[in-house]
């Protein structure tokens, strides 16, 4: 099954993926599937970022390729940053490199979005409080990353959390071809078995530090392969089963 967010009337509605057509939801589809009569045309319609999250927990350096390419160590536990929901940016829209940064980066991840509320929550229970995946993009001004300690400016400007199109909900994590395209060139490509810490584990040991709501959305780090992204290109992570996200580039005004 898919959901979704799209803009109706000039409103977000959930809605369920059918064929052609988005069936609107009264919800959230995690707090129970309750469709209405009302469709809308996929073709014209205007997909939104499909959680309304109330945080974004990234993980880092959760590829062994991904820490050697970035010259780091392989870290003993999963290493967690927060993006803010302002950085939210839905497929299609694009990515404003700002002003005060001269090298922003794509990096290509699994995006796990949580179903249920999870509190010191166990592997197993992580993996049933996991509602569905989604592709994302950690879009990452990587010389203000270099110059501080903290990643929070680097990670945190607007639309620098591309998630998208929609999330799948019959899949496992476990095992998923993730790639990115820059300008229709390959530039990642990996597995998520490679993973250091894999997706249960990450939730489960977030839901250790904080209390993780239905909505919110987990980000599992990137394969090896990232770089840069200038004016004018166009970005694409695809993950296998899910789908593909798309989004422009341009400079700050």
């Amino acid at each position: 099954m898919r959901t979704c967010r799209v803009l109706v009337d000039g409103a977000a509605r959930y809605a369920l993926i059918d064929a052609d057509e988005f069936v609107l939801l009264g919800g959230p589809p995690w707090a129970g599937l309750t469709p209405s009569n009302e469709r809308v045309p996929m073709k014209g319609a205007e997909l939104l970022v499909p959680t309304g999250a109330s945080k974004v927990v990234a993980v880092g350096q959760n590829y062994r390729k991904h820490c050697e390419e970035m010259g780091k160590p392989i870290p003993e536990e999963p290493l967690l940053f927060l993006k803010p929901s302002t950085a939210l940016n839905a497929t299609l829209r694009p990515i404003v490199i700002p002003k005060a940064s001269h090298e922003v980066h794509y990096e290509a991840e699994l995006g796990i979005v949580i179903g249920r509320p999870l509190h010191r929550a166990t592997e197993k229970e992580a993996m049933a409080g996991i509602f569905g995946l989604t592709c994302f993009n950690d879009v990452t001004a990587r010389d203000i990353q270099k110059r501080e300690v903290q990643h929070t400016r680097a990670k945190s400007y607007d639309t620098f959390a591309c998630v998208g199109p929609w999330i799948e909900t019959e899949l496992s994590p476990d095992d998923l071809r993730v790639r990115s395209w820059v300008n229709g060139d390959p530039r990642q490509d990996g597995r998520t078995s490679d993973m250091i810490f894999p997706p249960a584990r990450l939730v489960a040991f977030i839901s250790s530090v904080m209390t993780l709501l239905p909505g919110d959305v987990v980000t599992t780090g990137t394969p090896s392969g990232v770089g840069p992204l200038v004016d004018g290109d166009t970005v694409e992570v695809e993950i296998e089963g899910i789908g593909v996200l798309a989004n422009p580039v341009q400079k700050e005004a």
